[in-house]
C-alpha cells in the first residue's frame, strides 16, 4: 500500500508555524504513543532551529506502557525532554507547564536581571493531524478551547489561548510532509486515523494490522475477536477468519470483509484490543 496525502492546507499549515516562531518561546511537539516516531513530522526539527522544545507522548493511556518507557528514554538519550501523557485521562497536566519552565530556566533568568519579571510564557503546539492536540489543549486550559473531534484536520486555523499560571497558548493545524519515504510509517499514521480513511483501501490496511498483530499481540486477537489457530494465516485469511468469528456471513458463504476491516480499525482505534504500541526504538 502506498499511502500518499498532502492537501493544499497543509503548505499554508507549516507556512504559518514558520511565521509564529518569532512569536514564541517554547515549542510543544505532540506525538501519537503507540507511534513517536512515525507521527514525528521530519520538518519540526529543522523548523524550530534552537526554540526550547518539549515533546509529549500523547495517548500513552492506549500504548504499551514497557514500549512507552522504552521511547521516553530512547528520546532523552537524543537529547529531547520528552514525558507520557494522556489528554482524555483523568491525571492533572499541570506538571507540563513545570517542564516548560524547567526548560526556559535560562531565558526566565536573563530576563529578570534585566528587569522584566512576570511577562507570560507563550508555547506553540504542533503535532500531525489526529494526535489529540484540541484535546490536549483543552486539557490544559481546563475548559473547552479548542474543536476536538476523532478524525484528521479538525483545526483549520491558529489561535492564541490564554491559559492559567500566566502563560499563553498558539494552537496550529496538524501538518504532515509531502511524502512517506518509508512505507511503513505511512501504514502506522493511517492505523491510527492521521491519514483519511476516505482515500485509503480499507481492507488492505487492516489485512497489514492484522499481520502486524499477529506477530506482535495475538492474544489481542483471541480476547477480542475469538480467533485462534493462525499463526499460518496471511493478510486476507486473517480478515476472513476475524469476519467469520464476528458472524460477517453473506449470501454464499462469503464472509463481508469490509465489513470485518472497518470494525477492527474502529476498535483498534478505539483501544478495545488493549494497549498496543505499533513501533519501537529498536527497530530504527
Amino acid at each position: 500500500m502506498n499511502i500518499q496525502w498532502f492537501p493544499g492546507h497543509m503548505t499554508k499549515a507549516i507556512r504559518m508555524m514558520q511565521d509564529s516562531l518569532k512569536l514564541i518561546d517554547l515549542v510543544v511537539e505532540l506525538v501519537d504513543a503507540r507511534v513517536p516516531q512515525s507521527s514525528r513530522n521530519p520538518k519540526v526539527d529543522e523548523l524550530i532551529g534552537s526554540k526550547a522544545h518539549l515533546l509529549l507522548l500523547n495517548k500513552a493511556d492506549i500504548a504499551d506502557p514497557t514500549a512507552t518507557k522504552q521511547w521516553e528514554e530512547y528520546f532523552a538519550s537524543k537529547g529531547i525532554t520528552a514525558a507520557a501523557i494522556s489528554s482524555t485521562g483523568g491525571r492533572s497536566l499541570n506538571f507540563v507547564f513545570d517542564k516548560c519552565k524547567h526548560l526556559l530556566s535560562d531565558k526566565i533568568h536573563r530576563e529578570k536581571e534585566k528587569g522584566i519579571v512576570n511577562r507570560s510564557i507563550k508555547l506553540m503546539v504542533c503535532g500531525v493531524p489526529n494526535v489529540g492536540k484540541s484535546s490536549f489543549i483543552n486539557k490544559l486550559s481546563g475548559k473547552k478551547s479548542a474543536v476536538t473531534g476523532d478524525r484528521p484536520g479538525v483545526t483549520k486555523g491558529k489561535q492564541w489561548i490564554r491559559l492559567n499560571n500566566n502563560f499563553e497558548l498558539l494552537d496550529t493545524p496538524g501538518i504532515l510532509w509531502p511524502k512517506f519515504d518509508d512505507k511503513e510509517v505511512g501504514l502506522r499514521l493511517a492505523f491510527t486515523g492521521a491519514v483519511k480513511d476516505e482515500i485509503l483501501d480499507v481492507e488492505e490496511l487492516a489485512c497489514h494490522l492484522l499481520v502486524f498483530l499477529r506477530a506482535n499481540y495475538p492474544d489481542s486477537l483471541t480476547q477480542r475477536y475469538k480467533m485462534t489457530d493462525f499463526d499460518s494465516l496471511e493478510g486476507y485469511e486473517l480478515l476472513e477468519l476475524l469476519g467469520r468469528k464476528r458472524g460477517f456471513v453473506v449470501s454464499g458463504g462469503d464472509i463481508d470483509t469490509e465489513r470485518a476491516a472497518h470494525i477492527l480499525l474502529d476498535e483498534f482505534r478505539a483501544a478495545k484490543l488493549g494497549n498496543i504500541t505499533l513501533e519501537r526504538p529498536e527497530s530504527l
